[in-house]
């Protein structure tokens, strides 16, 4: 899909696919409202058929798929025997096979993986990215796209976020969450049709957004992204991602411990914040960049943008113990800038169960 799209007018184009048309901010405004989409190209599509798809998948993830209907979307997280997440996937199932919207950086590790795990069940695992692409756009953008149909069910993937999925937890107390304002859902649609919308585009019959404008509309939000907001310490808890990931009362799955133990008895020791950063200098922090305290590093920036209604915004991961009032500093090229935070996960979060504690007999005591 990447060449049909660099060739527009104004394409500004690197390895990850379309960056943005000349307008980062326009093309913002015009994905949110729904006249544009955003070609993926970041995203790759794997294909897992067989009878014991579902619950295979339900077996190995944090998500419970066994009983996922025909055109209903979910989302998954594959966690590491310590609960850090190692992959995430978009899932929408069309009653023959599930189809996974993965980042294209861990495609290939996440379907030699899955690939290792089939044993002798009924399932099938395949790159199927030379044969569908992904868009993105809101609910009504996405009707410019002719969806994939190769069962019979529109391969259209509604984002849950941020409403809580059946067996989900939110962390984040913000209400409204500005995730509401944010209508988002990405197309699998072949090779073919995405010749045929660049060709539209062309022609001015159509408007196009880059990958720039799709992040922005995704920091704003609050969301996480498995090659963003990841590393190899992540826990779902410490990006609010028991919200939409995980079904915190389902069967066994690799990690399961973990994330049960730091939900009812611990707290995750970092915490996802959002940053309204100082934009009178017209610099943004890169991603990477030290979020300091005082003179003490405290975090780091995983996402950054400048949204074209909220000015220069970012997410960032930072210390559980990270006080939420303080005014924070991030480091960039010209000096660092102060950032506002805004609490997405709590200092509090996890430690759900309440457990008493029982009070601790001194040796005296236990002696008399």
């Amino acid at each position: 899909m990447d060449a049909v799209f660099h060739t527009l007018a104004g394409a500004v184009a690197d390895e990850r696919g379309l960056v943005h048309l000349g307008n980062p901010l326009g093309e913002q405004r015009s994905l949110a409202r729904g006249t544009s989409i955003a070609p993926l190209a970041d995203r790759k599509v794997l294909a897992v058929s067989g009878e014991d798809r579902l619950s295979w998948l339900d077996s190995l993830t944090s998500q419970a798929l066994t009983a996922l209907a025909p055109g209903t979307s979910s989302e998954l997280l594959v966690l590491d025997p310590h609960g850090h997440i190692e992959h995430a996937a978009s899932v929408i199932d069309d009653g023959v096979t599930a189809w996974l919207i993965v980042e294209r950086s861990g495609a290939q590790a996440l379907a030699s993986w899955l690939t290792r795990m089939r044993f002798r069940l009924r399932v099938e695992v395949r790159d199927a990215s030379d044969e569908y692409c992904v868009f993105g756009a809101s609910r009504s953008g996405a009707q410019l796209v002719t969806a994939a149909e190769p069962a019979g069910v529109s391969l259209v993937w509604v984002d849950p976020w941020p409403t809580v999925s059946v067996g989900g937890w939110a962390y984040a107390v913000a209400d409204p969450h500005p995730g509401s304002a944010r209508d988002w859902v990405e197309v699998i649609a072949t090779h073919g049709e995405a010749k045929r919308l660049a060709d539209a585009a062309a022609a001015g019959d159509l408007e196009i957004s880059g990958l720039a404008a799709a992040d922005a509309l995704r920091i704003a939000a609050w969301r996480p992204r498995w090659s963003m907001e990841t590393d190899e310490r992540t826990l779902p808890h410490e990006v609010d991602w028991l919200r939409t990931a995980v079904h915190l009362s389902k069967g066994c799955y690799r990690g399961q411990e973990t994330v049960a133990k730091v939900h009812n008895l611990g707290h995750p020791p970092r915490r996802l914040v959002a940053l309204q950063l100082d934009g009178s200098g017209s610099t943004l922090p890169t991603v990477g960049a030290d979020v300091l305290k005082d003179e003490t590093v405290v975090g780091s920036i995983t996402s950054v943008a400048l949204h074209y209604e909220e000015g220069p915004i970012a997410l960032a991961l930072v210390k559980r113990t990270t006080p939420i009032e303080e005014v924070l500093l991030v480091e960039t090229d010209n000096g660092a800038i102060t950032a506002a935070q805004e609490i997405i996960v709590p200092p509090e979060a996890g430690a759900t169960a309440g457990v008493p504690r029982m009070p601790r007999l001194s040796r005296r005591a236990r002696a008399t």
